[in-house]
């Protein structure tokens, strides 16, 4: 672990606020900065640094993938020299979806790591996923599932913050991840 390279990982089903909680996060502090995924793929590009299978391939020739994964069709990767440019420009934030991933990338790449969770109940889901306006809903439904099920699959799994989106403005949110952080910087000068 890295104390001078703070870092939060976001983990929640689709629609849980991952977005706008981070959005929050970047308008309380810019040092904050969602952490772009190499996505390999097509759809959304927004969030993401598009790359290719050729990219990916280099990436995993030279050991850099922290952690990848498929989803609605297209591989999403966590890769060190991506999370080293992310930490020269200030404490990233980077979102899963899997407790896999938080478990590769807290292992696997040396930094002070705060996962936190991010819930909502299914419903909840799948109105902001309508909301929104996505056209894949019920992919984001079985995602939700899915991370219902992962979670219950990892009990042993502990979270430094679990912030129900329902209940928590994303600006409150935002403070109570700031000050966890804050913590851990305080804690690593002492």
């Amino acid at each position: 672990m890295n104390p001078n390279r703070l870092g939060v990982i976001l983990y929640g089903p689709p629609a849980s606020g991952k977005d706008t909680v981070t959005t929050a996060l970047t308008e309380l502090d810019p040092t904050y900065a969602q952490f772009a995924r190499l996505k390999v793929g097509t759809g959304r590009a927004a969030g993401y640094r598009m790359g290719t299978a050729q990219q990916l391939h280099e990436l995993e020739a030279a050991g850099d993938v922290i952690y990848a994964n498929s989803r609605y069709g297209n591989t999403y990767v966590v890769d060190a020299p991506g999370l080293d440019t992310a930490f020269e420009a200030g404490a990233p934030v980077v979102h899963l979806g899997q407790v896999d991933g938080i478990r590769a990338l807290v292992d696997g790449y040396p930094a002070d790591w705060a996962p936190v969770l991010l819930w909502c109940p299914r419903e909840v889901t799948e109105q902001r996923s309508a909301g929104r306006g996505d056209s894949d809903t019920a992919a984001r439904l079985a995602a939700w599932d899915a991370t219902r099920e992962d979670l219950d699959a990892h009990p042993d799994m502990t979270w430094d913050l679990t912030i129900d989106t329902t209940a928590t403005p994303p600006q409150g949110a935002a403070r109570l991840i700031d000050q966890l952080l804050a913590q851990r910087a305080g804690a690593a000068t002492a």
